[in-house]
């Protein structure tokens, strides 16, 4: 089973990016599922969502505890105490922000436990300002989620997107994804050619 868990702000689109990776993994007839974990219900409050896939029947229900993977939608969570609870060695994060690892203050301890290229970051709001016109991250994080784990393919992901948006909202969230896909792949090769 790969679990993985999304940390943003209410608002970002952090369940509905959870939840579009599940419909990916359903289009590539795999179990999944996908459920919120909400403290205060505002916008801007730190939400969790998760998303565990699998080629068999997923039978617990709890929240993510072990993750193999870490979306953060917004970097100023980043420092947030336990944010890294139960992330294991062989794990990845894909971090939405244009600023480098360095830039974002992130020290040794914190990326040490980090095999290169599997703590990435990503301008997923950017991209979706670009493509969609609105600062929803999802979509570009998913695409980035793609080309960092191979769990999903990007045409799942951008059927998933397909299938829950119509129109200029579809076409702007699934070129997000592209962008983000080709980023996080120039990202891969480059470090693996360093």
């Amino acid at each position: 089973m790969f679990s993985v868990r999304f940390h943003g702000r209410g608002g970002q689109g952090v369940v509905t990016a959870a939840e579009l990776l599940a419909a990916a993994a359903f289009s590539e007839g795999r179990h999944a599922q996908a459920f919120p974990s909400f403290g205060s219900e505002r916008m801007g409050a730190p939400v969790m969502s998760f998303c565990r896939i699998d080629d068999k029947t997923i039978r617990t229900h709890e929240p993510v505890t072990e993750p193999d993977a870490l979306i953060v939608q917004d970097p100023t969570l980043l420092h947030q105490a336990g944010l890294l609870a139960g992330l294991s060695g062989s794990g990845c994060m894909l971090v939405n922000s244009p600023a480098s690892i360095g830039d974002l203050g992130l020290s040794a301890e914190f990326t040490g436990g980090f095999r290169p290229g599997r703590l990435l970051v990503v301008p997923g709001t950017r991209l979706a300002l670009t493509y969609l016109g609105r600062p929803l991250p999802g979509a570009a994080m998913l695409g980035g989620f793609a080309a960092l784990t191979g769990v999903v393919s990007l045409d799942s992901v951008l059927a998933a997107l397909a299938e829950r948006f119509s129109g200029k909202v579809a076409d702007g969230n699934q070129a997000a994804a592209r962008a983000a896909f080709a980023y996080v792949m120039d990202e891969q090769e480059a470090l693996t050619n360093a």
